[in-house]
């Protein structure tokens, strides 16, 4: 029998618009970080926002 070590150093997260249109996308990051805030272009108010991690999806 083989041990392994899983080497999982980023998480897959979903970002979602602090604009309230339910606009998300999927983004990944380090596992060690703190959640992400980041500003990028919202289609559905046709400006850039604020976008919060709002949950964890899945390890990469």
């Amino acid at each position: 029998m083989f041990l392994t070590a899983v080497n999982c150093k980023s998480i897959l997260v979903q970002m979602v618009s602090a604009a309230g249109t339910g606009y998300a996308f999927n983004a990944k990051r380090n596992r060690l970080r703190d959640k992400m805030v980041m500003r990028k272009h919202d289609p559905v108010v046709n400006k850039h926002v604020l976008f919060f991690e709002k949950k964890k999806i899945r390890s990469i």
